[in-house]
């Protein structure tokens, strides 16, 4: 099996039909091998969906999202992996299984949540299976939100500045911020291992320090803008 089916139902954001989908192999070169999770509307091409903004369901409010008034700034290439996610889905590549067989293929693996697609999206009890694996990442930007907090033990909030750095830390959650080049650490925040500038281009698959606030302690992580984002940042 090349990934399976652990949610179809609607968003948690807009009620609208979406699926998750989790893939067991990633060439990605700052992941690693990691279990990659995908969260598409169920009823439209990835494409599509951005072009009439039915990516919202997925995303939320994400300004990184675009729209017909600006620049799409996410890094996430939906006419590659997602759209061949989409695709092998469609052609019934991925069968819809049981939380307890979810469980069972991410048992002695590491998972990404949220490859494409907010976790937040899909409800909490979907993701149960994720406790078996043997860690995991995660990102959300709709950690204002008071039914978001749960995802606190999973994600980090996606932090585009300092003001947001210290509301989304008041809040509970440790945070990824994305900083321009000339731009401090934060304190308690540290470079994201994985980047340019940490001088280390560690594997997520070997770190896991974005794996939400449940281990107290443990620092935030920021990255250098970079790719199209640098134009948002006026970097």
């Amino acid at each position: 099996m090349t990934g399976f089916v652990f949610y179809d139902g609607p968003s948690s954001i807009d009620g609208a039909p979406i699926v998750g989908i989790a893939t067991m192999e990633s060439r990605n070169g700052k992941t690693g091998d990691m279990v990659q999770t995908f969260i598409l509307r169920a009823d439209e091409h990835p494409i599509e969906a951005l072009r009439t903004g039915a990516d919202r369901s997925i995303c939320g409010d994400c300004e990184l999202r675009g729209s017909a008034d600006e620049p799409r700034l996410c890094y996430v290439d939906v006419g590659k992996s997602v759209a061949q996610v989409w695709a092998a889905w469609t052609r019934g590549a991925y069968p819809l299984v049981s939380p307890a067989e979810a469980r069972a293929r991410v048992t002695g693996r590491k998972v990404r949540m949220g490859a494409y697609g907010d976790p937040y999206a899909i409800r909490r009890s979907a993701w149960a299976w994720v406790d078996a694996a043997d860690g995991w990442t995660g990102y959300t930007h709709q950690w204002r939100r008071a039914n978001a907090q749960w995802l606190r033990a999973y994600a980090m909030a996606s932090a585009d500045s300092l003001a947001e750095l210290e509301m989304a830390q008041s809040l509970g959650w440790r945070t990824f911020r994305v900083r321009r080049p000339s731009e401090p650490l934060a304190p308690r925040e540290a470079p994201c291992p994985a980047s340019k500038e940490s001088g280390s281009r560690k594997q997520c698959i070997d770190c896991l320090a974005c794996d939400g606030a449940d281990r107290p302690g443990r620092a935030s992580m920021a990255i250098i803008v970079h790719g199209l984002m640098a134009r948002h940042f006026g970097a």
